[in-house]
């Protein structure tokens, strides 16, 4: 099996929703249960600035998602990207999440020059933890009750991965 990276396109809009409507998505992001394919249409069509939009596919379907924001406006911010990410239930442990996350890295890196990239995983998503920890993100904290699902506050880990950057000189 191979799994290809390509950008999100307007007409991907069913698959995408198709992805986020599953239960594992519902219960591992920030995705609110029975999302509508009209809005992912109109997210896909109009991309706000600095919005990345990755898919996976593999044996000819859309099998993974993953959302790179930027901040082009906030000169403070420039040097951050927000992750956002996701695999199809049927398609999660089978290096899905490997390949979007290479990819993301890849491009925050080389092509968009961050130096730090930012994401939130619920505490008890052990998989998603290893995961971004292989690609050098650490646990910067504990966001208690950051979330509510399935009728019960949940606590993520606020993670980022530091790319090393050459340090100013001293002043004189």
């Amino acid at each position: 099996m191979t799994v290809t990276i390509r950008r999100a396109e307007p007409n991907d809009y069913e698959a995408v929703q198709r992805i986020l409507a599953g239960p594992k998505a519902i219960w591992g992001t920030l995705q609110l249960p029975f999302p509508s394919v009209e809005s992912w249409r109109k997210r896909l069509a109009e991309p706000p600035e600095g919005f990345f939009n990755l898919l996976a596919c593999a044996d000819g379907e859309v099998v993974g998602q993953l959302g790179l924001h930027t901040f082009p406006n906030r000169p403070r911010r420039r040097h951050v990207g927000q992750i956002g990410m996701t695999v199809r239930d049927d398609w999660q442990g089978k290096g899905v999440g490997t390949a979007l996350m290479q990819a993301a890295v890849e491009l925050a890196d080389n092509w968009l020059n961050l130096t730090r990239l930012e994401l939130n995983v619920f505490t008890d998503n052990a998989p998603a933890i290893h995961l971004y920890q292989k690609f050098g993100f650490v646990i910067e904290g504990t966001l208690v009750q950051f979330a509510f699902r399935d009728g019960n506050y949940v606590d993520t880990y606020a993670m980022a991965r530091l790319r090393p950057v050459d340090q100013p000189a001293a002043p004189a």
